[in-house]
């Protein structure tokens, strides 16, 4: 029987803990935080989503996700747009000017991934992308 520290769950959590701490470290020298990161990139794979869906994806409080968007607002990055469908609701929008702090994000991204599979053949590296999607699927379907 596996110890419990080499179970899936605390594997992925030591992984996902210390690449956060990775990443903050590399996002220390640009006017952005890694909250701040994590809302943009959402908000580039889901132009339009409404606050309260992606506060929901981010499992963080509508409350801080909207402090979050103030941030990124005042910063010329986001916009908060009215919901056709519900008045009440906003839908949130790249602006051009969040385009470069986006490559930088990128870059950050791909440094650390880069040194997460260090020394791992591309074969596996593709192998691995390719079962933890499925195990996200498996989980995401309950």
């Amino acid at each position: 029987m596996a110890r419990s520290q080499d179970t899936l769950g605390f594997l992925l959590a030591d992984i996902m803990r210390q690449m956060r701490r990775i990443y903050a470290q590399r996002l220390q020298g640009t006017s952005m935080t890694l909250a701040q990161a994590k809302v943009l990139l959402n908000v580039e794979r889901h132009p339009g989503i409404r606050q309260v869906d992606l506060a929901e994806l981010l499992d963080i409080q509508p409350i801080t996700l909207a402090r979050l968007i103030d941030q990124l607002s005042q910063s010329g990055w986001v916009e908060r747009r009215a919901d056709p469908q519900d008045r009440r609701a906003y839908q949130l929008h790249l602006l051009p000017k969040a385009a470069p702090i986006l490559e930088t994000i990128a870059e950050t991204a791909a440094g650390v991934h880069a040194e997460a599979l260090q020394g791992v053949p591309a074969a596996q590296a593709a192998t691995l992308m390719n079962v933890l999607r499925t195990v996200r699927d498996n989980l995401g379907q309950r």
